[in-house]
Protein backbone atom coordinates (compact mmCIF):
# COMPACT_ATOMS: atom_id res chain seq x y z
CA UNK A 1 0.00 0.00 0.00
CA UNK A 2 1.31 3.06 -0.98
CA UNK A 3 0.84 6.88 -0.14
CA UNK A 4 1.70 10.01 -2.42
CA UNK A 5 2.73 12.97 -0.90
CA UNK A 6 2.34 16.35 -2.60
CA UNK A 7 4.17 19.20 -1.62
CA UNK A 8 2.36 22.86 -1.92
CA UNK A 9 4.69 23.78 -5.46
CA UNK A 10 3.22 20.19 -7.17
CA UNK A 11 -0.16 21.03 -5.54
CA UNK A 12 0.09 24.38 -7.43
CA UNK A 13 0.91 22.53 -10.70
CA UNK A 14 -1.96 20.51 -10.79
CA UNK A 15 -4.55 22.49 -9.78
CA UNK A 16 -6.40 25.17 -12.02
CA UNK A 17 -9.66 27.52 -11.23
CA UNK A 18 -11.77 26.14 -14.04
CA UNK A 19 -11.43 22.48 -12.31
CA UNK A 20 -11.49 23.92 -8.46
CA UNK A 21 -15.13 25.85 -9.80
CA UNK A 22 -16.35 22.66 -11.11
CA UNK A 23 -15.36 20.74 -8.27
CA UNK A 24 -17.13 23.23 -6.04
CA UNK A 25 -20.27 22.82 -8.20
CA UNK A 26 -20.02 19.15 -7.74
CA UNK A 27 -19.67 19.08 -3.98
CA UNK A 28 -22.68 21.52 -3.38
CA UNK A 29 -24.93 19.58 -5.92
CA UNK A 30 -23.68 16.27 -3.94
CA UNK A 31 -24.25 17.66 -0.73
CA UNK A 32 -27.95 18.41 -1.61
CA UNK A 33 -28.99 15.77 -2.95
CA UNK A 34 -27.85 12.96 0.07
CA UNK A 35 -24.64 11.63 -1.33
CA UNK A 36 -22.17 13.06 1.52
CA UNK A 37 -21.84 12.25 4.92
CA UNK A 38 -19.89 15.45 6.92
CA UNK A 39 -20.03 15.08 10.59
CA UNK A 40 -20.36 18.88 12.28
CA UNK A 41 -16.85 20.53 12.19
CA UNK A 42 -14.58 21.31 14.71
CA UNK A 43 -12.91 24.11 15.83
CA UNK A 44 -10.04 24.95 18.18
CA UNK A 45 -9.24 28.60 19.49
CA UNK A 46 -5.98 28.26 21.30
CA UNK A 47 -5.52 30.57 24.22
CA UNK A 48 -3.94 34.31 24.15
CA UNK A 49 -5.87 35.27 20.88
CA UNK A 50 -2.84 33.17 19.16
CA UNK A 51 -5.76 31.44 16.56
CA UNK A 52 -7.64 28.81 15.33
CA UNK A 53 -7.71 25.72 13.63
CA UNK A 54 -10.54 23.91 12.19
CA UNK A 55 -11.15 20.27 11.08
CA UNK A 56 -13.37 18.81 8.36
CA UNK A 57 -14.48 15.44 7.86
CA UNK A 58 -15.93 14.36 4.56
CA UNK A 59 -17.40 11.21 2.74
CA UNK A 60 -18.54 10.90 -0.77
CA UNK A 61 -20.54 7.97 -1.61
CA UNK A 62 -19.71 8.76 -5.96
CA UNK A 63 -15.84 8.79 -5.57
CA UNK A 64 -15.71 6.60 -2.22
CA UNK A 65 -13.10 9.06 -1.37
CA UNK A 66 -12.73 10.72 2.51
CA UNK A 67 -11.32 13.82 3.24
CA UNK A 68 -9.49 15.50 6.35
CA UNK A 69 -8.54 18.44 6.50
CA UNK A 70 -6.59 20.27 9.38
CA UNK A 71 -6.27 24.18 8.66
CA UNK A 72 -5.18 27.29 10.94
CA UNK A 73 -5.29 30.72 10.85
CA UNK A 74 -4.93 33.53 12.30
CA UNK A 75 -1.45 33.25 13.84
CA UNK A 76 0.48 36.49 12.88
CA UNK A 77 3.71 35.82 14.55
CA UNK A 78 4.32 32.42 13.30
CA UNK A 79 6.87 34.12 10.63
CA UNK A 80 8.59 36.01 13.15
CA UNK A 81 8.39 33.46 16.00
CA UNK A 82 8.64 29.82 14.79
CA UNK A 83 9.54 30.74 10.81
CA UNK A 84 6.20 29.02 9.44
CA UNK A 85 3.26 30.90 7.88
CA UNK A 86 0.86 32.25 9.55
CA UNK A 87 -2.10 29.92 7.60
CA UNK A 88 -1.04 26.63 6.83
CA UNK A 89 -3.39 23.05 5.55
CA UNK A 90 -2.99 19.85 5.58
CA UNK A 91 -5.51 17.65 3.61
CA UNK A 92 -5.69 13.33 4.07
CA UNK A 93 -7.21 11.42 1.46
CA UNK A 94 -8.59 8.24 2.35
CA UNK A 95 -9.85 5.30 -0.06
CA UNK A 96 -13.23 4.86 1.67
CA UNK A 97 -13.42 1.31 0.48
CA UNK A 98 -10.29 0.04 2.59
CA UNK A 99 -9.79 3.06 4.47
CA UNK A 100 -6.14 3.28 3.36
CA UNK A 101 -4.62 6.51 3.52
CA UNK A 102 -3.80 6.99 -0.04
CA UNK A 103 -2.88 10.89 -0.07
CA UNK A 104 -1.42 13.18 1.93
CA UNK A 105 -1.06 17.05 0.86
CA UNK A 106 -0.76 20.43 1.21
CA UNK A 107 -4.37 22.00 1.58
CA UNK A 108 -3.06 26.12 2.14
CA UNK A 109 -4.03 26.70 -1.51
CA UNK A 110 -7.06 24.45 -1.53
CA UNK A 111 -8.75 26.26 1.28
CA UNK A 112 -8.26 29.53 -0.61
CA UNK A 113 -8.70 28.46 -4.09
CA UNK A 114 -11.81 26.98 -3.34
CA UNK A 115 -13.60 29.30 -1.19
CA UNK A 116 -12.94 31.44 -4.35
CA UNK A 117 -14.53 29.03 -6.14
CA UNK A 118 -17.59 29.13 -3.91
CA UNK A 119 -18.18 32.63 -4.46
CA UNK A 120 -17.58 32.40 -8.12
CA UNK A 121 -20.28 29.63 -8.01
CA UNK A 122 -22.57 31.65 -6.38
CA UNK A 123 -22.46 34.79 -8.76
CA UNK A 124 -23.30 32.22 -11.63
CA UNK A 125 -26.24 30.70 -9.80
CA UNK A 126 -27.63 34.21 -8.06
CA UNK A 127 -26.18 37.37 -9.42
CA UNK A 128 -27.62 39.40 -11.99
CA UNK A 129 -27.02 38.85 -15.55
CA UNK A 130 -26.29 42.77 -16.07
CA UNK A 131 -23.75 42.72 -12.82
CA UNK A 132 -20.44 44.51 -13.37
CA UNK A 133 -19.27 46.40 -10.32
CA UNK A 134 -17.93 44.43 -7.31
CA UNK A 135 -17.64 45.48 -3.92
CA UNK A 136 -14.68 44.11 -2.06
CA UNK A 137 -14.88 44.90 1.95
CA UNK A 138 -11.77 43.21 3.03
CA UNK A 139 -8.60 42.88 0.73
CA UNK A 140 -6.56 40.06 2.11
CA UNK A 141 -5.79 36.67 0.31
CA UNK A 142 -9.53 35.32 0.40
CA UNK A 143 -10.36 38.80 -1.30
CA UNK A 144 -7.81 38.14 -4.25
CA UNK A 145 -9.20 34.25 -4.61
CA UNK A 146 -12.58 35.77 -4.41
CA UNK A 147 -11.59 38.15 -8.15
CA UNK A 148 -9.91 35.15 -9.53
CA UNK A 149 -12.94 32.89 -9.80
CA UNK A 150 -15.36 35.26 -10.20
CA UNK A 151 -12.85 36.27 -13.28
CA UNK A 152 -13.46 33.10 -14.76
CA UNK A 153 -17.15 32.78 -14.99
CA UNK A 154 -17.88 37.35 -15.80
CA UNK A 155 -16.52 40.06 -16.81
CA UNK A 156 -15.63 42.62 -13.89
CA UNK A 157 -15.33 46.43 -15.05
CA UNK A 158 -14.15 47.68 -11.93
CA UNK A 159 -13.88 46.83 -7.97
CA UNK A 160 -14.50 48.78 -5.20
CA UNK A 161 -12.11 47.80 -2.13
CA UNK A 162 -11.97 48.85 1.73
CA UNK A 163 -9.61 47.55 4.12
CA UNK A 164 -9.23 48.71 7.87
CA UNK A 165 -5.56 48.79 7.36
CA UNK A 166 -4.93 51.75 4.23
CA UNK A 167 -1.69 50.24 3.06
CA UNK A 168 -3.39 46.42 2.72
CA UNK A 169 -6.05 48.32 0.47
CA UNK A 170 -3.44 50.10 -1.58
CA UNK A 171 -1.45 46.38 -1.95
CA UNK A 172 -4.46 44.73 -3.07
CA UNK A 173 -5.23 47.43 -5.76
CA UNK A 174 -1.58 47.20 -7.19
CA UNK A 175 -1.29 43.88 -7.59
CA UNK A 176 -5.15 43.46 -8.60
CA UNK A 177 -4.48 45.68 -11.53
CA UNK A 178 -1.25 44.01 -12.57
CA UNK A 179 -2.35 40.62 -12.54
CA UNK A 180 -6.06 40.61 -14.04
CA UNK A 181 -6.18 44.29 -15.40
CA UNK A 182 -9.23 45.22 -13.47
CA UNK A 183 -9.26 49.19 -11.96
CA UNK A 184 -9.92 48.91 -8.61
CA UNK A 185 -10.74 52.21 -6.84
CA UNK A 186 -9.70 52.10 -2.54
CA UNK A 187 -13.02 54.00 -1.34
CA UNK A 188 -12.18 55.96 1.71
CA UNK A 189 -15.29 54.71 3.70
CA UNK A 190 -16.95 50.80 3.52
CA UNK A 191 -20.51 52.95 2.57
CA UNK A 192 -18.65 54.41 -0.32
CA UNK A 193 -17.64 51.04 -1.73
CA UNK A 194 -20.54 48.88 -0.50
CA UNK A 195 -22.96 51.77 -2.48
CA UNK A 196 -21.54 50.76 -5.81
CA UNK A 197 -21.76 47.56 -5.60
CA UNK A 198 -23.72 45.12 -7.79
CA UNK A 199 -21.87 42.02 -6.09
CA UNK A 200 -20.51 42.47 -2.78
CA UNK A 201 -17.88 40.46 -1.25
CA UNK A 202 -16.79 40.08 2.69
CA UNK A 203 -13.59 38.14 3.59
CA UNK A 204 -12.75 39.67 6.32
CA UNK A 205 -12.16 37.97 9.98
CA UNK A 206 -15.16 40.69 11.53
CA UNK A 207 -16.75 40.49 15.51
CA UNK A 208 -19.41 43.16 14.30
CA UNK A 209 -21.26 44.26 11.77
CA UNK A 210 -19.55 45.97 8.98
CA UNK A 211 -21.81 46.25 6.28
CA UNK A 212 -25.40 48.23 7.02
CA UNK A 213 -28.35 47.18 5.67
CA UNK A 214 -29.12 51.00 4.32
CA UNK A 215 -25.57 51.28 2.32
CA UNK A 216 -27.13 47.64 -0.40
CA UNK A 217 -29.00 48.67 -2.92
CA UNK A 218 -31.69 46.44 -4.87
CA UNK A 219 -30.25 43.86 -6.86
CA UNK A 220 -27.46 43.79 -4.86
CA UNK A 221 -25.93 40.10 -4.35
CA UNK A 222 -23.50 39.23 -1.60
CA UNK A 223 -21.04 36.75 -0.73
CA UNK A 224 -20.71 36.58 2.58
CA UNK A 225 -17.81 34.64 3.25
CA UNK A 226 -16.16 35.44 6.41
CA UNK A 227 -18.29 34.00 9.20
CA UNK A 228 -17.38 30.72 9.99
CA UNK A 229 -17.39 30.57 13.68
CA UNK A 230 -19.54 31.96 16.42
CA UNK A 231 -18.54 35.34 17.60
CA UNK A 232 -17.53 36.15 14.00
CA UNK A 233 -19.82 38.50 12.01
CA UNK A 234 -19.81 40.81 8.75
CA UNK A 235 -23.30 41.61 8.12
CA UNK A 236 -26.21 43.81 9.93
CA UNK A 237 -28.42 41.23 10.41
CA UNK A 238 -31.09 43.60 9.09
CA UNK A 239 -30.25 43.44 5.44
CA UNK A 240 -31.52 39.84 5.91
CA UNK A 241 -34.90 40.80 6.88
CA UNK A 242 -35.93 41.27 2.95
CA UNK A 243 -33.39 39.12 1.01
CA UNK A 244 -33.13 35.87 -0.77
CA UNK A 245 -31.53 33.55 1.61
CA UNK A 246 -28.89 30.76 -0.19
CA UNK A 247 -26.38 29.16 2.07
CA UNK A 248 -23.99 26.59 1.32
CA UNK A 249 -24.74 24.18 4.60
CA UNK A 250 -28.36 24.74 6.08
CA UNK A 251 -27.08 22.80 9.40
CA UNK A 252 -23.59 24.78 9.43
CA UNK A 253 -25.24 28.23 8.70
CA UNK A 254 -27.89 28.33 11.30
CA UNK A 255 -25.42 27.22 13.78
CA UNK A 256 -22.04 29.24 12.90
CA UNK A 257 -22.94 31.57 9.90
CA UNK A 258 -23.72 34.70 8.90
CA UNK A 259 -27.18 33.77 9.03
CA UNK A 260 -26.71 32.69 12.81
CA UNK A 261 -27.22 35.93 13.66
CA UNK A 262 -30.87 37.39 12.28
CA UNK A 263 -31.98 34.35 13.37
CA UNK A 264 -30.60 34.67 16.82
CA UNK A 265 -32.16 38.14 16.99
CA UNK A 266 -35.45 36.63 15.45
CA UNK A 267 -35.20 38.89 12.38
CA UNK A 268 -35.88 35.91 10.81
CA UNK A 269 -37.08 32.37 11.22
CA UNK A 270 -35.04 29.33 9.64
CA UNK A 271 -38.37 28.53 7.35
CA UNK A 272 -37.48 32.39 5.99
CA UNK A 273 -34.10 31.01 4.96
CA UNK A 274 -34.57 30.10 0.69
CA UNK A 275 -32.37 27.30 0.47
CA UNK A 276 -29.09 25.67 -0.08
CA UNK A 277 -26.82 26.16 -3.14
CA UNK A 278 -26.59 23.09 -4.08
CA UNK A 279 -30.96 23.03 -4.16
CA UNK A 280 -30.43 25.78 -6.57
CA UNK A 281 -27.98 24.22 -8.98
CA UNK A 282 -29.95 20.88 -9.07
CA UNK A 283 -32.72 23.02 -10.18
CA UNK A 284 -35.24 21.90 -7.07
CA UNK A 285 -35.28 25.47 -5.69
CA UNK A 286 -34.94 29.05 -8.08
CA UNK A 287 -32.28 31.51 -7.79
CA UNK A 288 -32.41 34.70 -8.73
CA UNK A 289 -36.55 35.71 -9.82
CA UNK A 290 -35.96 39.39 -10.02
CA UNK A 291 -33.16 41.77 -10.88
CA UNK A 292 -34.39 43.90 -7.51
CA UNK A 293 -33.99 40.95 -5.34
CA UNK A 294 -31.43 41.21 -2.47
CA UNK A 295 -29.46 37.57 -2.70
CA UNK A 296 -27.41 36.57 0.08
CA UNK A 297 -24.86 33.71 -0.49
CA UNK A 298 -23.85 32.75 3.87
CA UNK A 299 -20.68 30.53 2.62
CA UNK A 300 -19.44 28.71 6.30
CA UNK A 301 -17.35 26.17 3.65
CA UNK A 302 -17.82 22.58 4.14
CA UNK A 303 -15.64 19.16 4.02
CA UNK A 304 -17.12 17.95 0.65
CA UNK A 305 -15.54 21.40 -0.71
CA UNK A 306 -11.99 20.20 0.32
CA UNK A 307 -12.97 16.33 -1.22
CA UNK A 308 -14.12 17.26 -4.97
CA UNK A 309 -10.99 19.42 -5.47
CA UNK A 310 -8.00 17.64 -3.56
CA UNK A 311 -9.71 13.97 -5.38
CA UNK A 312 -9.51 15.73 -8.68
CA UNK A 313 -5.99 16.88 -7.34
CA UNK A 314 -4.93 13.76 -6.54
CA UNK A 315 -5.97 12.39 -10.14
CA UNK A 316 -3.96 14.77 -11.78
CA UNK A 317 -1.22 13.78 -9.96
CA UNK A 318 -1.39 10.02 -10.80
CA UNK A 319 -1.85 11.17 -14.07
CA UNK A 320 1.15 13.16 -14.60
CA UNK A 321 2.86 11.33 -12.57
CA UNK A 322 3.38 14.15 -9.68
CA UNK A 323 4.74 13.64 -6.28
CA UNK A 324 6.28 11.15 -4.27
CA UNK A 325 5.17 7.68 -2.74
CA UNK A 326 6.11 6.58 0.16
CA UNK A 327 5.13 3.58 2.78
CA UNK A 328 3.76 3.61 6.14
CA UNK A 329 3.90 -0.36 6.45
CA UNK A 330 4.98 -3.47 4.82
CA UNK A 331 2.38 -4.98 2.40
Amino acid sequence: MRTLLLKKDEVRRLVSKTDVIGAVEEAYKAYSSGQVEQPPYLGIHLPSRRGEIDFKLGYYSVNEIISMKAHSGGFKNNPAEHGVPNSMGTILLFDARSCALICIMDGSLITGIRTGAAGAVSVKALARKNAKTIASIGTGNQARMQIRAINEIMKIEKIHAWDSTPETGCKYKADIERELGIPVIVASSKKEAVEQADILVTTTRGTGSLVEADWVKPGTHIVAIGTDQRGKQELDPELFRNAKIIVDSFSQCTEKGETWHPLNKNIIAKDDIHGEIGEVLLGSKPGRESDDEITIFDSTGMAIQDNTTASKIYQNAIANNVGTFFQFFEE
